[in-house]
């Protein structure tokens, strides 16, 4: 039997127990976790030698199944009904990380901490629930690489260089590198990895979905001292790394309010306009990233520096004009007689 169905079924019995206030015989706990007598014994034996203040009495020919009355207090209260809340909130906004052991393990104790409330406790923390709807932004699945991610994840813990087979987007072919894990990374509903890589003797950062074929070595490598990856990308505007370049964009007065809600880089200047308009600026790594969100502005933002991001904007907004301008025409013919 997995580990996993041995710990949740000890967590029902806790939940019978605490919701009975005169007790359970065996024969009635193994009938509400359906398994075996023999089961059940094992499992309140093994819930005593963990520490839980379980105890039993008779009862005439019965054998009583309890917890201590301190206990029944005690058990549900190290969280309050907001942080109760909070946890399962946070399950449904982790819906992105559906396919990966971090999103079966957040499920998991959510099942168990409701398993181990009162029924009274778990209806009112449903009805709270219903309070707040979360619209989950959409992610990719994970499914496919979950093997890799996994790995990954062993590999950052235990300090082992990883040899990879990967597939830049902008690359004609593979290429094979060994690389220093240092941290995974999720960004965007994607999951990536920052590394040292030894090809490019720099630090990189690599998609995990583009990762065709990983092994893991038995060579072991130390992280850099005092490494903190918000520092190492502070500079970025996404997660890629690029030449750094300082980004000046003008907003229109219609996209002001917006801009000025959010911070969208740690190392913005925001700067408001006489005419309403305002100034984005950062110094960032890396052009593709912020050319996508400067397009998604449409007409609202006009990129001032650099030139090259400038010009690659206006290239993507001739090459959209010239893509529209067949249903322009024919938006502009007049009606036939």
């Amino acid at each position: 039997m997995a580990r996993g169905d041995q710990l949740a079924r000890q967590w029902r019995i806790l939940q019978e127990l605490i919701a009975s206030r005169t007790g359970r015989g065996v024969p009635e706990l193994a009938s509400a976790v359906d398994c075996h007598v023999r089961t059940v014994y094992r499992d309140l034996e093994a819930l005593q030698a963990a520490g839980f203040p379980v105890t039993n009495a008779r009862e005439g020919r019965r054998s009583i199944w309890s917890l201590l009355d301190p206990a029944k207090r005690s058990l549900p209260v190290p969280f309050t009904l907001p942080e109760l809340l909070a946890l399962y909130l946070g399950r449904r906004l982790a819906a992105g990380l559906e396919g990966t052991v971090f999103y079966e393990a957040l499920e998991s104790l959510g099942a168990k901490l409701r398993l181990l409330l009162p029924p009274e406790m778990a209806a009112h923390l449903d009805r709270e629930q219903q309070a707040i709807a979360v619209a989950a932004p959409a992610a990719k699945r994970h499914e496919a690489y979950r093997g890799v991610l996994e790995e990954i994840a062993a590999a950052v813990s235990a300090g082992r260089r990883i040899d990879i087979t990967y597939r830049a987007v902008s690359a004609a072919r593979q290429t094979r590198r060994r690389v220093d894990p240092y941290r995974l990374l999720y960004h965007g509903g994607s999951f990536y990895l920052l590394a040292y890589c030894h090809r490019r003797e720099d630090i990189r950062v690599f998609a995990v979905d583009r990762i065709r074929r990983l092994a893991v070595t038995q060579e072991k490598f130390t992280p850099p001292e005092g490494l903190r990856p918000e520092e190492v990308l502070q500079a970025d505007f996404g997660v890629f790394h690029g030449p750094p370049v300082t980004v000046r964009v003008r907003f229109a007065p219609e996209a002001a309010p917006y801009v000025l809600e959010k911070t969208w880089h740690p190392r913005q200047r925001i700067a408001r306009e006489p005419d309403g308009s305002v100034l984005f600026e950062a110094d960032v790594a890396g052009e593709e990233e912020i050319k996508r969100w400067v397009m998604k502005w449409g007409a609202q933002a006009e990129v001032l520096a650099p030139e090259g991001l400038r010009r690659a904007v206006a290239s993507e907004a001739e090459a959209l004009a010239r893509r529209y301008a067949p249903s322009l025409r024919r938006a502009r013919r007049p009606p036939r007689p």
